[in-house]
């Protein structure tokens, strides 16, 4: 496993925190999953991507835009 060190606001850490302690998670885990979740959003855009570039474009993009509207509600719900 890799330790990472990141520099966050103090208000932004604090929020965090709380997120975190509201979910009864460690601020760490609470980090892993939202990356975690990142990724996943990231890799999912990439192979649409790569079948819009060889296939029907307009459905692949029809497609990652309803993801990215989930996306959005998955951060609004947070």
């Amino acid at each position: 496993m890799t330790t990472l060190t990141i520099r966050l606001p103090d208000d932004t850490a604090a929020r965090l925190d709380s997120l975190a302690r509201s979910r009864g998670l460690t601020t760490d885990k609470l980090v892993e999953d939202l990356s975690a979740r990142a990724v996943a959003a990231w890799d999912t855009e990439n192979h649409f991507r790569a079948m819009a570039a060889t296939g029907d474009i307009k459905q692949a993009l029809g497609i990652l835009d309803r993801l990215d509207a989930e996306d959005r509600q998955v951060g609004a719900d947070l």
